[in-house]
């Protein structure tokens, strides 16, 4: 089996405009080799002559390269204290800019949205960009599973959510509407400017440490003073300072 990691990722920056080269090796690596096999490609050129050919695979390809893993109030006791300061930010500004960054299926900003139902907060914008166009469709939709809302009571799921067949349910119009997604990839694509709050969470631990240190000092340069950066439970950013962050909260992280 060939496996030319080199011309693969020329080949994929130049025809699908993303950059591996930025990514950890090992873990992408393992993924395109997973899915080569799936194909029955027996050499990475073999296999972007198919991902030329086959729309359908193209997709798929794009969507084993994002990693979809997400829920709604992930770590709900992290999302207890980010509500503590989306409160506190609510009474500092007259207008909160909301960006969820990598949104994925949309569960990130949509538990913001439930978030500032509950608490009254009518003077918000929610942005929800990821680079997956399909994601970013299914997200727009707005359904999902019983087992993906394990962790919204039944109270909020009756507010929130209209029940569908097959186990399914759909996100509240009201709320829907308060999200505005968008396509865009963190390594190549601008930023947001003057943002309040960015959600942006177990998405770096993918990147190399160079990349990793460009996305926040973009997400530093995207807030305005007093802003913060809610990131994932298993993303410390070491040395915050030099990006002009303090750490006020469990991966909680605000500009000075």
């Amino acid at each position: 089996m060939i496996l030319d990691f080199a011309f693969f990722n020329q080949w994929t920056k130049h025809t699908l405009g993303i950059d591996l080269e930025s990514y950890k090796e090992k873990q992408m690596q393992r993924r395109i080799k997973n899915i080569m096999e799936t194909h029955g490609a027996h050499s990475l050129v073999e296999y972007a002559q198919l991902l030329e050919k086959e729309p359908l695979l193209r997709q798929q390809f794009l969507e084993h390269l994002t990693i979809n893993v997400t829920e709604f109030y992930r770590n709900p006791e992290l999302f207890e204290r980010f509500e503590q300061q989306l409160l506190l930010l609510a009474e500092q500004f007259p207008l909160l800019k909301i960006w969820s960054a990598a949104c994925s299926t949309g569960a990130e900003p949509y538990t913001v949205a439930m978030i500032l139902k509950k608490q009254k907060i009518n003077s918000a914008r929610i942005i929800a960009t990821d680079v997956d166009q399909t994601i970013l469709q299914r997200a727009k939709n707005g359904i999902y599973k019983n087992n993906e809302l394990k962790n919204i009571s039944p109270i909020e799921k009756a507010a929130c959510f209209d029940a569908l067949s097959n186990d399914s349910f759909q996100i509240k119009k009201d709320l829907k509407q308060n999200v505005h997604f968008k396509r865009q990839d963190l390594l190549k694509d601008p930023y947001e400017a003057n943002v309040q709050v960015i959600l942006c969470r177990n998405v770096t631990i993918y990147f190399k440490s160079q990349a990793r240190d460009d996305v926040y000092q973009k997400f530093s340069d995207a807030l305005v003073p007093g802003g913060i950066l809610f990131t994932g439970a298993t993303e410390t950013i070491n040395f915050c300072e030099k990006f002009n962050l303090t750490k006020i909260d469990s991966f909680i992280y605000q500009k000075k």
